[in-house]
């Protein structure tokens, strides 16, 4: 029988299986609030930070712009988030939370940080913060690893 041994050796190996489980999960919770991992990222940053500019909120959570409009409306059509013309910029959209807009980011948080405190039950809190700034440090290194990767592969290619 095949075991993947040697692929728990790696850190995307892993980090891929733990997305998955935690996903699900996430998916699970914000179901009932008729939220989705996405949409709930964007109520959240416009709930913590109003005003935000679209441009700005697919900045913060890296989804493209044309995926972001379409959660944008979602979010618009249920009501708990508005879209006013930028001053000064026509072509530019702040965006705000609705009242309902904040009541159902409250709830479906409430939900998703006891989710959250579930997940990581058996860590105790020096744990988790080391975990989310390991996760922090390998996020901020892939652009600089991928790089590292095709320069070694240049070099490689030219000798």
């Amino acid at each position: 029988m095949s075991t993947d041994r040697d692929l728990r050796t790696l850190v995307g190996y892993n980090l891929q299986r733990a997305q998955t489980a935690v996903m699900t999960g996430v998916n699970k919770t914000l179901k009932p609030f008729g939220l989705r991992r996405a949409t709930y990222s964007v109520l959240s940053v416009v709930v913590e930070t109003p005003g935000l500019r679209q441009v700005d909120v697919s900045e913060v959570l890296a989804i493209e712009r044309p995926n972001l409009v379409q959660t944008i409306d979602s979010l618009e059509k249920a009501g708990w988030i508005t879209r006013s013309r930028a001053e000064g910029d026509r072509r530019a959209y702040e965006l705000y939370p609705t009242e309902a807009g904040r009541t159902h980011y409250a709830k479906a948080h409430a939900a998703l940080s006891a989710f959250d405190k579930r997940l990581t039950a058996a860590l105790d809190q020096a744990a988790v913060w080391a975990l989310i700034d390991g996760l922090n440090a390998v996020e901020a290194a892939g652009p600089s690893a991928e790089l590292a990767e095709d320069r070694r592969d240049d070099v490689v290619q030219t000798t």
